[in-house]
């Protein structure tokens, strides 16, 4: 059987002496077996590679030696549970869970957190934990080397977050601190972070929720143009919206790119599928728009001034995936340095018939597999005397690239 006994920083309680008794193998982090009484003659290991260290666990385990494994917190939650669990089976294992940093940071803050969402920067892509805060009111971000207060402040400076840091949590050093994303990034944090939490502050005290976490999906999608506010009819039609949210595929943790926003009906729409989504747009009064359908919605769209394809320079961020709503003449230029930065993909609404030659080789010519179709719609539309006709829309082709999986070689910052 292998113990697993979370203690530490977040509980703010080492485990009592017999915790331990009878194991022969001890494992855990230095400041955790520093904080136990531990048995006479028992053999320790110091978790750093976990490879190596779980290759001695299963030694044990195959004689049937008893093992103490030592965590931070909860350690089933983004913790070695997962790791012992795929590699000897759940039913070795007796865990004994203490209180998760995370909660026990929403406590020292005074908030409830069933409506938070939790993102683990420890060992991962630090630019998903970035786009959940971007998306989301309230998020919590487990913190490692290289992935710290420091790092997303520097990213989510412009983003209108506040910062609490929560350092060394339960211990005589614990320091929870609220700090703007620039003071964060200004600061060395050093190694006792336990966790951040990044909070919009008008809306940290969310309603009463039935799920935990992430905020479920809307109901529906492709929403009517009357949804948003828009210009003369100057929007994305629900039907060339529907199938280009598909080939987006916006997801949590996602960015993405609407450019020509025009409405922001796109990017509305995917930052309501739980994406980050920056919003480009030249016209004053388009930015204005985009922002107002943004706040009707209840989503957080960045929106960026500025003409296609100079102003996407100044963006340092890599898109999963980008929609191109415009463009006029400079259509070819704006996908091929789109195709240039996403990971994922290009989606690319072009109205002219002339246009779609260029859009397809500027997509192809960026090494993404490229495909379309011409969408015609005819919608119901009443008539005098109880009766129904059918009513043309304007035909859109809707081209998409796809970047080969694997094949990241051509994405730029």
């Amino acid at each position: 059987m292998i113990t697993v006994v979370g203690v530490g920083a977040a509980s703010g309680a080492a485990p009592a002496g017999d915790v331990a008794a009878g194991a022969e193998l001890v494992v855990g982090g230095r400041r955790h077996l520093d904080a136990v009484r531990l048995p006479e003659g028992v053999r320790t290991v110091v978790l750093g590679a976990l490879a190596p260290a779980l290759d001695t666990v299963a030694e044990y385990v195959a004689r049937g030696r008893p093992v103490t494994v030592l965590a931070s917190g909860d350690p089933g939650f983004f913790g070695i549970v997962r790791a012992l669990a795929e590699r000897f089976g759940p039913e070795r294992l007796d865990v004994r869970a203490g209180v998760s940093s995370v909660a026990a940071a929403f406590a020292r803050v005074g908030l409830p957190w069933d409506d938070a969402v939790v993102a683990s920067a420890h060992g991962r892509d630090l630019r998903t934990a970035v786009n959940v805060c971007r998306a989301h009111p309230k998020v919590a971000v487990l913190t490692g080397p290289g992935a710290g207060p420091a790092e997303l402040g520097a990213a989510l400076r412009d983003d209108g977050r506040v910062f609490v840091v929560a350092s060394a949590l339960g211990s005589a050093e614990e320091r929870v601190e609220r700090v703007t994303p620039a003071e964060a990034a200004g600061r060395d944090w050093g190694t006792a972070v336990s966790v951040v939490l990044c909070l919009d502050g008008a809306r940290a005290l969310g309603p009463v929720r039935a799920l935990a976490g992430v905020r479920p999906g809307p109901a529906g999608w492709a929403l009517a143009e009357d949804a948003f506010t828009h210009r003369d009819s100057m929007i994305t039609k629900f039907e060339v919206r529907a199938l280009a949210l598909a080939r987006l595929g916006p997801r949590p943790g996602d960015l993405v790119w609407d450019v020509g926003a025009g409405s922001g009906s796109v990017a509305v729409e995917c930052a309501r599928l739980g994406a980050a989504v920056t919003a480009v747009e030249r016209t004053p009064d388009g930015v204005g728009r985009v922002r107002a359908n943004a706040a009707a919605h209840g989503v957080d769209v960045r929106v960026v001034h500025g003409a296609a394809p100079a102003v996407l320079a100044g963006l340092d961020e890599v898109p999963d995936a980008v929609f191109v709503g415009g463009g006029g003449r400079e259509l070819p230029s704006i996908v091929a340095e789109c195709a240039r930065r996403a990971r994922r993909s290009v989606v690319v609404a072009v109205a002219a018939l002339d246009r779609v030659p260029a859009a397809r080789e500027a997509l192809l010519g960026a090494g993404l597999d490229c495909d379309g179709v011409l969408l015609q719609s005819s919608r119901l539309a009443p008539l005098p005397g109880d009766v129904t006709r059918l009513a043309a829309t304007n035909p859109v082709f809707l081209l998409w690239g796809v970047r080969p999986h694997g094949r990241t070689e051509g994405v730029a910052p």
